[in-house]
């Protein structure tokens, strides 16, 4: 949607990389192991001498724990409890290849939460809209009703800065 809106053509393709195997001191470091990972197996699959490679992950870290997509109901709702009425910070590396240029960026935006509703972070819960979510998080849905303040752009928080690709690319690709 973000490649889309910003007028990026693209062919969307993947090999999937295991994140679990990861170790990683913190959410920084993790997200670029992450994100590394995917562009080498990829890079592999595909190579980028006819179209560019971009590849980007996404980590939500809250209270110095890094939070990872949750495996059940209980684990969402421990994970999305520990972002309630806190500062929870979303980062997205990225990583663009094209036969011209390699860029590497990691961007990070930061919410801070008011107190979730129990009964409305129940029936997010219910609805499994957070499965396949790092951190059970969707700015743009259940959370966007209790955002108190943002620093940073929501692009990133939804899992590509696309200011920065964008500024990149049409540099690259001008009209």
């Amino acid at each position: 949607m973000l490649l889309r809106e910003a007028g990026i053509e693209f062919v969307q393709e993947s090999y999937d990389f295991n994140e679990d195997e990861i170790i990683a001191k913190t959410p920084k470091e993790f997200v670029y192991l992450a994100t590394l990972g995917k562009y080498e197996t990829n890079l592999r699959a595909f190579g980028c001498e006819d179209l560019a490679l971009l590849v980007a992950d996404t980590v939500v870290t809250a209270q110095g724990k890094i939070l990872r997509k949750a495996k059940d109901e209980v684990e969402a709702r421990d994970i999305l409890l520990s972002q309630s009425g806190s500062l929870t910070s979303i980062i997205t590396c990225m990583i663009y290849q094209s036969k011209a240029k390699k860029i590497i960026d990691i961007s990070q935006t930061t919410y801070s939460f008011r107190e979730f509703d129990r009964q409305d972070l129940e029936d997010y819960l219910k609805s499994g809209e957070w499965v396949g979510k790092a951190g059970a998080c969707m700015v743009e849905g259940f959370c966007k009703n209790y955002i108190e303040e943002v620093r940073g752009f929501e692009s990133t928080a939804m899992g590509l800065n696309i200011e920065v690709l964008k500024a990149f690319y049409e540099k690259l690709n001008p009209l």
